[in-house]
């Protein structure tokens, strides 16, 4: 089964595991915290499979001292997770949450003392209730907002983490939130949609500019899902579509951010003034200490122009193998979306921020899941990273999504991502065969590069 030679990243690779606040969490009523929209989003009748929340979830809020001895026996060096904006300002703005700062006090120094770097992220998507009241993200006054929140919590860590994330993923937060209506807030509001990618932008460039005043060793970056876009046949209408799909999934959340300003045929297609001051592109353009990519599938499009911008269709490749999210399994998509942002965005650094699938997961009467499955996926795509450092892409990173199975936003708790099993009803934890797999991994690598062979830079 194909997987990478243990010298195919350099000796200071990173290897990661991640989660986010809302999935895994719990206690969404205690010490303080606030709602947050997915609080509000999953009440709303069929908003989320098997009308799941996620009030307890994996309960991490109280076990993450367990959750952490699982990190340490995968071998990871480097813990991803979100830090919940309601449980810190749970107005989202003004009174600071002290019960709530001190759990990521707690879970950072635990962080630190299992030898651990934290890579927190300040937006997983959770904005607080009284934000989204007041207008959320289609108002500038949340981004805004977003910078106040930043500050605080980077004055209160800042002197033990050096690594920081501002947003997840805000393509969900506009465009599925907003646009399609199957995430919170469930908006099906193009010019919305728009409005709110713009505040979510300079969102990331205030936060930049926050975190950096508070802590001026900071690392900063910022964490986008991209997908390669193929057109599902040589017609000129399908090509066209499958560039106005790169624009809408790709360019529109990579060209701001690197100092391009945003697509204009993508502007055009939108037909949406743009809520920009001036000195606006500027703040989104902060320079970056590493990108973050999230990939878990390509896109291959027709054109369709009865649907929603950007009038495209996504079609199943015939023959394509697909995961339990049924989403096509293409591990050279990683490769291809690795190499494309390398070259045409040339960032410092970058990271894989997440990678992983959802399978149906069995637990068998000796206590195991054999799920060969991720296994192979694991390794296939982790093939696909070392063929990119091979090529010169930057990489120095790789999380695994997720540590454990969580609740998985519209989906509620019928997918499961994680190397680790939970059993939701006594929130036992089992590792799986994959989170040995990924350990066996690590392991290796690090053995090689203690031997002192010819290991090659992530960064050459």
């Amino acid at each position: 089964m194909p997987m990478p030679e243990p010298t195919a990243f350099g000796p200071g690779f990173v290897w990661g595991v991640a989660t986010s606040a809302y999935q895994v969490e719990g206690a969404v009523a205690e010490d303080g915290r606030a709602p947050s929209i997915w609080d509000t989003f999953s009440r709303v009748p069929g908003a989320i499979a098997g009308g799941d929340t996620g009030d307890e979830a994996c309960d991490h809020y109280h076990r993450w001292p367990e959750d952490i001895g699982l990190i340490r026996r995968l071998g990871v060096s480097a813990y991803r997770f979100s830090i919940a904006w309601p449980r810190v300002l749970p107005e989202g703005t003004g009174r600071v949450n002290a019960a709530g700062l001190a759990f990521y006090d707690r879970l950072v120094d635990g962080l630190l003392e299992a030898g651990l770097t934290p890579y927190p992220t300040l937006y997983h998507w959770d904005l607080p209730q009284a934000l989204q009241d007041a207008g959320g993200w289609p108002h500038r006054d949340t981004a805004e907002r977003f910078a106040e929140y930043a500050s605080v919590v980077a004055a209160r860590l800042g002197d033990r983490v050096t690594e920081w994330c501002t947003l997840n993923e805000p393509l969900c937060s506009a465009w599925i939130g907003h646009l399609d209506g199957v995430m919170a807030p469930g908006w099906t509001d193009l010019t919305a949609a728009v409005r709110a990618s713009c505040h979510l932008h300079l969102a990331h460039g205030l936060g930049v500019q926050a975190i950096r005043a508070a802590a001026p060793d900071a690392r900063v970056g910022i964490v986008n899902n991209l997908s390669p876009i193929d057109p599902a046949s040589d017609r000129d209408e399908d090509v066209a579509a499958a560039r106005r799909a790169d624009g809408h999934v790709n360019r529109w959340w990579l060209d701001p951010i690197h100092g391009r300003g945003y697509p204009q045929d993508m502007a055009e297609l939108y037909g949406v003034e743009l809520p920009l001051r001036d000195g606006d592109l500027r703040t989104i353009a902060e320079p970056l200490d590493w990108l973050g990519v999230n990939y878990y599938f390509r896109q291959v499009v027709t054109d369709a122009p009865a649907a929603p911008p950007p009038y495209t269709r996504q079609v199943d490749p015939p023959g394509a193998l697909h995961t339990a999210m049924d989403w096509e399994v293409r591990p050279d998509g990683l490769e291809r979306m690795l190499v494309r942002v390398a070259e045409d965005y040339a960032p410092g650094r970058m990271v894989v921020t997440e990678n992983g699938a959802a399978f149906a997961d069995t637990v068998t009467p000796d206590g195991a899941v054999h799920d060969t499955e991720r296994i192979a996926y694991l390794e296939t795509h982790l093939e696909a990273c070392a063929r990119a450092v091979a090529r010169g892409v930057p990489l120095d990173g790789y999380f695994a999504w997720s540590l454990m199975d969580n609740f998985e936003w519209a989906y509620g708790y019928d997918k499961r991502f994680g190397l680790v099993h939970v059993d939701y009803a006594t929130q036992t934890r089992t590792m799986k065969d994959s989170g040995h797999r990924y350990a066996e991994i690590i392991r290796a690598h690090r053995r090689a590069a203690a031997d002192g062979g010819a290991v090659p830079s992530a960064q050459s």
